[in-house]
């Protein structure tokens, strides 16, 4: 058993502590929102906003209603790992549900997804420590070392992903852990400073006319001789469409969503401020990291280099940082036993929110667009489908995408709280343990 560390972090995810980070965008006031809008977007992070973004550069009169306030959901809370999100399930596994033509056209779209986010972040001068730095996804068990080597197989069969093999002979060139048994490099995989690349497309949508509004949660939503009646606390705004993007944040407002999704909370630590000679000594090649545990772990060193952001499930029934701060630091202090005495600066969660099938969704249902269930994956999925979702709203062939093709379903008796998880928690860590 390891002894318990000092309490005294920030209960805060370091994104938004770094002072490096814009200042947030002024937002626009409620009591001023026109009688009509175009297009209203219910949800103010990553999807809402690529979503507004396409609308506005359309000339449509935008508004995005956040809940809460902007930069406050999961788009500020994620790890900042990007790369192409292929399926949890493998080409294999989708394949007996949907079909070969089907799947390896997903597969091709989703890396289609990864350089379609990288060339716009470049292309918009988004300030967001964006890095090409690769990745390594490390075998967590002797026997995963051969399916990981399996799947990289496949996927080069499909699309042109490179992957590079790392024996267990070799790994300590890419992670200073005892713990795996070999790996895989994914090369073109990279990395962003979330929060940085929040506060961008904010400023983006704001400079194009978005009207972004702040703690306005959208309690109804009813449709009505072809247009939108969205109500909120002491006031409503009539919209031609409704895009629902809130993800992991989907609430009883939208049951018919709500129900297809399973709510996770996902959680996180940061170190305080390390020697270089440390950082390299967990990821000598400055990379993203994963494993093929079942309940997985995600780590990668800050954009300056001077800390370990370490990340996994987070266990218990709401934001409890004394539980996951203390399950994730024992976790990285298991694989980095040279952090034992590294001192927990931040420990912060969020909500994500996967699907019954593992894969993202978008479409249309009961007459409101929708893009969400990105399954782990949100930072590129979520740029994405928002452009995509916006491009449907337009009516645009642009808009088409594989992805609608995946039937959103729910299961019998489900409304949206994973009772269950707890049970699937405890069976995933039995799993791990015994190299399942």
């Amino acid at each position: 058993m390891l002894a318990k560390h000092s309490s005294t972090y920030t209960h805060a995810p370091y994104w938004l502590e770094d002072t490096s980070i814009a200042a947030a965008p002024a937002t626009f006031r409620r009591h001023a929102l026109p009688a009509f809008a175009d297009v209203v977007i219910v949800g103010g992070g990553y999807t809402g906003l690529s979503a507004a973004i396409t609308l506005v550069r359309a000339g449509l009169k935008v508004a995005v209603l956040e809940a809460g306030q902007l930069g406050n959901g999961a788009s500020t809370r994620t790890g900042g790992m990007l790369g192409p999100s292929f399926s949890k399930l493998g080409a294999s596994g989708l394949e007996r549900q949907y079909g070969r033509d089907q799947v390896h056209a997903s597969i091709k779209e989703s890396l289609a997804a990864f350089d379609w986010l990288v060339t716009f972040i470049r292309d918009e001068n988004i300030d967001c420590d964006l890095q090409i730095c690769g990745r390594f996804r490390g075998a967590s068990h002797p026997k995963h070392y051969a399916g990981l080597v399996e799947q990289a197989t496949a996927l080069a069969k499909i699309v042109d992903f490179p992957a590079i093999e790392v024996s267990p002979g070799q790994q300590h060139g890419e992670v200073g852990s005892n713990r795996y048994y070999g790996g895989i490099v994914y090369p073109t995989d990279g990395a962003v400073h979330p929060a940085k690349l929040f506060r961008g497309l904010c400023q983006i949508a704001q400079n194009e006319g978005a009207m972004l509004v702040e703690q306005t949660p959208v309690r109804n939503v009813e449709k009505q001789n072809g247009q939108f009646t969205v109500h909120f606390d002491n006031g409503q705004i009539t919209a031609g469409h409704v895009i629902i993007a809130t993800n992991g944040y989907t609430n009883g407002a939208f049951s018919q969503f709500k129900r297809r999704l399973i709510p996770i909370r996902s959680a996180m630590i940061a170190t305080e401020e390390l020697p270089d000679q440390v950082i390299r000594s967990v990821s000598p090649k400055l990379r993203c990291h994963g494993s093929t545990e079942r309940l997985s772990v995600y780590y990668r060193p800050s954009p300056d280099g001077k800390r370990i952001l370490f990340g996994g499930r987070a266990f218990g029934r709401g934001d409890r940082p004394d539980l996951y701060s203390q399950y994730l630091r024992n976790f990285m202090v298991r694989l980095f036993p040279q952090l034992a005495a590294v001192k927990i600066d931040y420990a912060w969660s969020g909500m994500i929110a996967y699907t019954f099938d593992h894969v993202p969704h978008i479409g249309e249902l009961d007459g409101l667009h929708y893009a969400m269930g990105y399954c782990g994956s949100g930072v590129g999925r979520s740029n994405y489908f928002g452009r995509k979702i916006a491009q449907k709203v337009l009516g645009l062939a642009e808009g088409r995408t594989t992805f609608e093709d995946y039937p959103f379903k729910g299961r019998p008796l489900y409304s949206g709280n994973p009772w269950f998880l707890p049970a699937i928690m405890k069976w995933h860590e039995l799993a791990d343990r015994m190299g399942w």
